[in-house]
């Protein structure tokens, strides 16, 4: 349970919403020329090639998770961001439908509070701001304490950004000394909260008495057919799994792969980089990697596979990038089946595809509903069998699925570091969270040639036909 706010802390919040609350006052007039042009100039100041790499090394640097050399490709990120909201219009009238009468003008949401996350602490800044000035919102960010440092000092360069156009600076603001009482507290006087984390974070912005994003947890499976390409899915496999050494929700964590490409697919795998574990590293794993009662141990989160080997008691080849672990049950009785935010992946053997779709569906029981999974296939029939069942917001098709579901330069998803799961998952919304969620918008409404259906075309076959309404009432006050 979080200790009581401090008064110190209440009165640093309290100056922070005055001063955005301010600048929001003072950015009211903005042009779209106007948030265009800012929305380059912080993307700039954060995401040019040295400055990113330095905040991705301080990152790791500071919270001690996460791989500085892939973490560096996240600037993609930033820049995919920058190219939506360039595209996109933000202020005034930003969609038209004539033959609804209707215009949509859109409106700022006000001040937004971002918690971020400890695995994201030099993107989820800039992608967040970008969101927010271009819709002419204000935003002040509650840091993870483990990685303060490494997002201080990216607002710091997105709030230079703003000085130097001559922008009011405090649209961008950061908690200065971050805590749990300190951001709850920011979240209630907030206009709208966005929460990227853990689920305990998430829970408290629905907590809050603000309307909020959340995120949900992850638990990333993919689907390997007869079909397949097997190099490129051992390829993507290595690719999402080793990104940033596994860190985010979206790297694969399991896959279900039919028998006959199953030992082909392993082969491959051992070639990017895979080791295969024996079954007395994997109790040694199972122990290190999580608690007696199954919670997962937060220092094996997004270290690497040699680290994570050692902790658990076993040496692997220098040459080696992510453990694999060939299993053959799902559920809560085996942790492996669930999500594991490391350089660790389950391989699971299925004969028949309605058996792979059995496999999925208890996959999402043991943990991960909502968020995301995906498939290497070229069969139609597979792709949409599958759409229709996973319960979860995003498929990919042949790609990485941690470079792919928040939005890439070869597929059409939006760019962004926040992916609601919907309902299953606990969130409002089952998209990725991206321009569109950071404003209001006011519809105009003009009268239009009426458009009222005959009753014959809206009730069909029914229209016409006799009801015994007595004989039912007396029938359902029978039941009763």
């Amino acid at each position: 349970m979080a200790r009581p706010i401090t008064a110190e802390e209440t009165a640093h919040v309290d100056e922070l919403v005055a001063r955005g609350r301010r600048a929001l006052k003072a950015f009211e007039g903005a042009t779209q020329q106007d948030v265009d042009r800012l929305c380059q100039a912080m993307a700039w100041a954060v995401a040019n090639e040295p400055t990113f790499k330095r905040l991705a090394e301080m990152g790791v640097e500071e919270s001690g998770i996460g791989d500085p050399v892939s973490r560096v490709s996240k600037r993609f990120k930033v820049m995919g961001i920058l190219r939506d909201v360039l595209r996109q219009k933000s202020i005034g009238p930003v969609e038209e439908l004539p033959e609804k009468g209707i215009v949509k003008y859109a409106k700022p949401v006000g001040l937004i509070a971002s918690l971020v996350p400890t695995t994201n602490p030099e993107l989820t800044p800039p992608g967040v701001g970008l969101f927010a000035v271009k819709c002419r919102d204000a935003v002040i960010f509650s840091p993870h304490p483990r990685s303060k440092r490494t997002t201080q000092a990216t607002v710091e360069l997105m709030r230079a950004a703003l000085a130097r156009e001559g922008a009011p600076v405090d649209l961008i603001q950061c908690l200065e000394r971050p805590s749990i009482p300190a951001a709850q507290y920011l979240m209630t006087q907030a206009d709208m909260v966005q929460a990227t984390g853990g689920r305990d974070m998430v829970k408290a912005a629905y907590s809050s008495g603000t309307p909020a994003y959340g995120v949900g947890a992850g638990n990333s499976t993919m689907v390997i057919d007869e079909t397949a390409d097997v190099a490129e899915a051992a390829r993507n496999t290595r690719i999402s799994k080793t990104s940033d050494f596994g860190s985010g929700c979206s790297a694969d964590g399991n896959l279900i792969v039919e028998a006959s490409v199953y030992e082909a697919l392993r082969a491959r795998l051992v070639e990017e980089g895979a080791h295969l574990v024996s079954p007395g590293e994997r109790e040694l794993l199972r122990a290190v990697y999580w608690d007696a009662e199954g919670h997962r141990t937060p220092d094996t989160v997004a270290i690497s596979a040699q680290r994570l080997a050692a902790r658990a008691g076993f040496q692997i080849a220098e040459d080696r990038t992510f453990l694999l672990l060939e299993e053959t049950e799902i559920g809560e009785d085996n942790l492996f089946s669930s999500e594991k935010l490391g350089e660790v992946l389950s391989m699971f053997r299925y004969s028949g595809f309605e058996n792979a779709l059995k496999m999925v569906e208890a996959v999402y029981e043991v943990g991960g509903k909502g968020h995301s999974c995906g498939i290497y296939s070229f069969d139609d029939a597979h792709i949409d069998a599958l759409a229709r069942l996973a319960p979860v917001s995003r498929i990919m098709v042949r790609q990485p699925q941690s470079k792919a579901n928040a939005g890439a330069f070869n597929n059409g998803m939006p760019m962004t570091s926040s992916l609601g799961c919907g309902t299953w998952g606990g969130n409002i919304t089952s998209e990725n969270i991206h321009l569109k969620h950071y404003m209001n918008l006011t519809w105009v409404s003009e009268p239009i040639e009426e458009d009222r259906p005959t009753e014959e075309e809206l009730f069909g076959e029914f229209y016409g036909t006799s009801i015994q309404v007595p004989e039912t009432m007396r029938e359902l006050q029978a039941a009763g």
